[in-house]
Formats: structure tokens, C-alpha cells, sequence
């Protein structure tokens, strides 16, 4: 059995489920270290640390026990500190939305992610960068990814992505769009928007495939760009955005596949990293092919 480092997200820790799942694969004759997250950057140090050991005492695989946003501190952080790291990685869903888990149909129940991170076989995957910054899963940006980032923590746990329909509508005042250009490989846009998402993975804002066609592995990000529309469709737009994202946008929406992507907007946009934050009013967004030994399903 592999030698696991399990980098847990504090919330998480006290879980039942989790604790099971753990001792489970322990009994299984898995070698399963935890260590549990009690300060902001304490992912990123753990995540550091297991990939500067020496070469015999670094763990075959770090899971990542969180939501997306720990599996971005998680591979970020190592990635800085080994990006030639013989460590893969693999991840214990336990976010409210559980995105790029969904976007792979990775297991959600603990013990079933735990036995796969010990038994499953890693692949290569890419990473994307913006401005050095890298990102698993989507990079999200636009007035909606700011209201959305704001949306009420406990309402996204009671509600799901309707929470963000919610908090939308109740704000509609404040839906300005951005104004950037975007150019890359054969694709020029220039105008006002809404919101844009960038996929190395499909799925994002709950379960909604912003990025339908995005494939980890292909070398390629994905662009799903949403114009500014006429006020009366506004509502509809978030309603479309949230429950049929392949049906009513597909006239609508402008996408588009690449290696490499920049953007230029008048005004600093607020971006979303696999739920971390940044902003920036340029955006230089690479796609880094097989950067990343990732354990999946078969």
C-alpha cells in the first residue's frame, strides 16, 4: 500500500465520516499520515514540507482533504516548492460544491476517495496559470464572481448553486459589467461582460458545467465568456447561468479553446482561483500540459 499524506481541512476534522474513512484504510494496511489545518496558510506549509522531504521519506500521495480551494493551496504551494515533486496528488471532496470532483466523477464518500488516493492509479493532468498564479480546476471572473464570492456561506450549505441565483437576483442593482479584451490562439473579443470562466476542469458555482467541453488532460484551457445583455434578460442570464447553462446560453455565450490567453481590462477584475481570490486588470493565463500526477478513477 502507498505511504498517504492526508492534508485536512480543520472544518473537516471532526468529522465521523472522515475519522472512519481513516482509520479504515489504515486497518487496510495503508500508511496514511494526517495533518490538520488550523491557520490560513497552514495547506500550503504542510503541502511545502511533504515535497522538500528526502526522496525516501516523501509521501507517495497528497490528498487533499477539503473543497477546491484546498486542493489549489494544496498543489500550488508544492508545486512552488518541487515543481519536478515525484509526489501525486489526490483529493478527499469535502467542500460545499465539490466541483472539480464532479467534473471527474471522483468519489464524495470518504472512505470510497480515501481507498482510491491509496490503490487508484495517478495520470498526468494540466495546470493552468494566470499571472503565475496556478489554478486546478476554473479561474472565474466578472461582477458575478464577485457577488457570488460575497454569497452568505451558510446559505450555499442550506441551498447549493440556488444560493447563488439568490444572492444574484437580490443584488441585480450591482450586476455592472466588466469591459476587457481577450486574444488567444485564433480567438479576438473585445466588449463589455458579465462573467467569464477559464476551465482546466468543467464544473463550477455548484455543480454548473461553465466549461462543458474541458478535459484535464488535453493540453488546453477552455474560455466560456458571457457578453453584457440586454436588462430585461439580466435574471435570465443568472437563471441560465445556474440551471441550463448548455441550453439557453448556447447562442449567447462566446467560448473558446487555447494554450496560452491574455486579457486586458479597463478596471481590476475580481477573479476566483478554485475559490481563492485575486485581482489583476491584466490576465497572462498559460496551460502548463501534465504538470500534475493526479489519481483518478480508471
Amino acid at each position: 500500500m502507498r505511504r498517504m499524506h492526508l492534508i485536512l481541512n480543520g472544518k473537516s476534522s471532526q468529522r465521523e465520516d472522515v475519522r472512519a474513512a481513516v482509520e479504515r484504510v489504515r486497518e487496510q494496511g495503508a500508511e496514511l499520515e494526517v495533518s490538520v489545518t488550523y491557520d490560513a496558510g497552514d495547506a500550503a506549509l504542510f503541502a511545502r514540507e511533504a515535497v522538500r522531504r528526502e526522496a525516501g521519506e516523501q509521501p507517495d500521495v497528497i490528498v487533499a482533504g477539503g473543497g477546491d480551494g484546498t486542493l489549489n493551496q494544496v498543489v500550488a504551494a508544492a508545486l512552488s516548492a518541487n515543481a519536478a515533486t515525484s509526489c501525486a496528488f489526490a483529493l478527499l471532496p469535502l467542500g460545499t460544491a465539490n466541483d472539480f470532483a464532479a467534473g471527474l466523477d471522483l468519489p464524495v464518500e470518504p472512505y470510497a476517495a480515501l481507498a482510491l488516493a491509496a490503490s487508484g492509479t495517478p495520470r498526468k493532468i494540466d495546470i493552468g496559470r494566470i499571472n503565475e498564479r496556478v489554478f486546478v480546476n476554473v479561474a472565474s471572473g466578472g461582477t458575478v464572481t464577485r457577488i457570488t464570492r460575497e454569497t452568505d456561506p451558510r446559505a450555499k450549505r442550506l441551498l447549493g448553486g440556488a444560493a447563488y441565483l439568490i444572492a444574484g437576483a437580490s443584488r441585480i442593482g450591482e450586476l455592472t459589467p466588466s469591459r476587457a479584451s481577450f486574444s488567444a490562439d485564433g480567438f479576438s473579443w473585445e466588449g463589455q461582460f458579465l462573467a467569464m470562466a477559464i476551465g482546466n476542469g468543467r464544473m463550477a458555482g455548484g455543480g454548473v458545467p461553465l466549461c462543458a467541453e474541458a478535459k484535464v488532460d488535453d493540453g488546453r484551457l477552455d474560455l466560456t465568456l458571457f457578453p453584457q445583455p440586454e436588462a430585461d434578460n439580466v435574471l435570465s442570464l443568472l437563471s441560465s447561468l445556474l440551471r441550463e447553462p448548455d441550453g439557453n446560453l448556447q447562442g449567447y455565450a462566446r467560448r473558446a479553446s487555447f494554450t496560452s490567453l491574455r486579457v486586458e481590462a479597463e478596471e481590476e477584475l475580481s477573479l476566483n482561483l478554485d475559490g481563492e481570490p485575486m485581482s489583476a486588470s491584466r490576465l497572462d493565463v498559460r496551460v502548463e500540459p501534465g504538470a500534475l500526477r493526479f489519481v483518478t478513477r480508471a
